[in-house]
């Protein structure tokens, strides 16, 4: 089998292949790091790679795989399966940077929670993935390491912030990878590149080690190629944390096990599936998006759920909101970075060198324009005078968005929606920021009400991934699984494949 073979395989076949001793960890790996050193040039989706231990790890997974054949003790289902992680995740003795030069060369001394997990169930970690600096932006165009691009063209954006691991994924780099969705920075990528991401209930998967934008929102998750890839990697992520002080008790667990039997049965009679009409559609959607979408949901009532209209009257609100509260919680977190404790140190070249001239120095050469931009803002809407009228008016609205999902839990099961509204745009299409902002408008309402979300590819829109968004209340994560394994399978069916299959080879060196 050759190497390139073994990397277009889902990581649940890789895992199988694993199973019966037909492959090892180690070749997996390293066909997985060949394709990294052949087309990573052009798509960029890695900001650091250490094949060394990654190979190190393989040889680790194999030697714990001959053991549990010799002992009777299993191994999980992903052990010796590759895996990339967002560089906004801190990783033992290996570079995180959080895409910013503020962090440059940063080495932790120790790793994430999730990263911990990830070690436990022997899966070999391939490398550090690109993101938008501090997870500031919706494209990757914001890293202060270069830009990353979407598999799908080269010419476009792979969202963001998650936009390395969605690209990484999508362009056979990896089996799977981690994000992190703090306004749908795992849920969005995903859609653009034509692969699956997950955002699981918030404080069912650790933030311990992830480095904070916004702590109410961030939620580390898993993308997949399919639906029982994320599924899997979320079964070995999600965890109860005590060093977490967010982390749920009895994190939800066997979602490779819902995705397996819903794709056996494809039964979804006794689901109510809500369209959340506010995300329906209307100015600024894509034709394209909006026809996926419907097509999608007629899959749907072909399996038998029951397909209704919803509203979230305030959802009209939901992007300001967010943009006032994410910001001000992003000027907290960053204030850490003043060029005394670790990270960058500039002393200014002329005047005195005080704490104060030294923090300003540091921090106006390590931060890019988009984290300035939403310090300032997120400084000014914490400050007297504005506090009630920006910050605490934020935060009653989030409230009633809350109650919005709470009520529309007794009509619908699971909501659903496109994941953006518009398909992966070219590099510097949207070079307002409040361009960029209003892609977010679909996903940033589940980060505000703490629901897990998927989304998974429902179709092409002018050659490009579409993708379908589908919400659940808290803790019941198992119902995103199970509709997504139901209509992945359909959709799939159509198509002879998956959807990655149809999109454009790389130029390989």
């Amino acid at each position: 089998m050759t190497a390139d073979a073994l990397t277009r395989f889902t990581a649940a076949e890789q895992a199988a292949a694993l199973a019966a001793g037909e492959i090892s960890s180690r070749e997996l790996t390293q066909a997985h790091l060949e394709r990294i050193a052949a087309v990573d040039g052009a798509v960029h989706a890695f900001l650091d790679v250490d094949a060394a231990k990654a190979l190190a790890d393989a040889d680790e997974a194999d030697s714990r795989r001959r053991s549990s054949d010799e002992s009777g003790e299993p191994l999980g289902e992903l052990a010796g399966v590759p895996v990339a992680v967002k560089d906004l995740i801190v990783t033992h003795g290996q570079v995180t940077t959080a895409a910013s030069r503020i962090l440059e060369g940063w080495v932790p001394p120790y790793d994430a929670t999730l990263v911990a997990n990830l070690r436990a169930a022997h899966l070999p970690i391939l490398g550090k993935t690109n993101l938008d600096e501090f997870a500031m932006g919706g494209s990757t165009e914001h890293s202060a390491f270069g830009r990353t691009a979407n598999p799908w063209d080269l010419g476009r954006i792979p969202g963001g912030s998650s936009g390395g691991s969605a690209a990484a994924v999508g362009s056979f780099e990896a089996p799977v990878a981690v994000g992190t969705d703090t306004g749908g920075s795992i849920r969005q990528p995903a859609a653009v590149t034509g692969t699956v991401g997950v955002k699981p209930t918030y404080g069912t998967v650790s933030r311990f080690g992830v480095i904070a934008m916004a702590s109410s929102l961030d939620t580390p998750g898993p993308m997949g190629r399919t639906v029982l890839d994320a599924a899997l990697l979320h079964d070995v992520i999600a965890s109860h944390d005590p060093l977490d002080s967010t982390s749920l008790v009895d994190a939800p667990r066997g979602m490779a096990d819902v995705v397996r039997e819903a794709r056996a049965g494809r039964d979804l009679t006794d689901l109510r599936v809500g369209v959340i009409a506010e995300l329906d559609g209307g100015e600024g959607y894509h034709a394209g998006v909006v026809d996926s979408f419907h097509s999608a949901l007629e899959l749907l009532e072909q399996a038998g759920a029951r397909v209704e209209t919803v509203s979230l009257p305030h959802l009209e609100y939901a992007l300001d909101a967010y943009y006032l509260i994410m910001p001000a919680e992003a000027s907290s977190n960053l204030a850490r970075y003043d060029g005394m404790r670790y990270g960058l140190r500039v002393e200014p070249e002329t005047g005195p060198i005080t704490a104060e001239t030294v923090m300003a120095a540091t921090r106006g050469a390590g931060f890019g324009d988009e984290v300035k931009r939403r310090i300032i803002l997120g400084t000014h809407v914490l400050s007297a005078g504005y506090y009630d009228a920006y910050y605490g008016s934020a935060q009653k609205v989030r409230t009633l968005i809350q109650r919005d999902f709470t009520s529309a839990w007794r009509r619908a099961d699971v909501l659903v929606s496109p994941t953006a509204p518009v398909t992966a745009y070219r590099f510097g299409e949207k070079d307002d920021p409040l361009a960029m902002y209003k892609v977010d408008v679909t996903t940033i309402p589940a980060n505000l009400a703490g629901v897990p979300g998927i989304s998974l590819p429902s179709g092409l829109s002018d050659g490009l991934p579409v993708g379908f968004q589908v919400l659940a209340p808290q803790r019941a994560d198992e119902r995103l699984y199970r509709l997504g394994a139901v209509l992945e399978a359909a959709l799939e069916e159509g198509w002879g494949g998956h959807l990655l299959d149809r999109a454009p080879e790389l130029e390989v060196k």
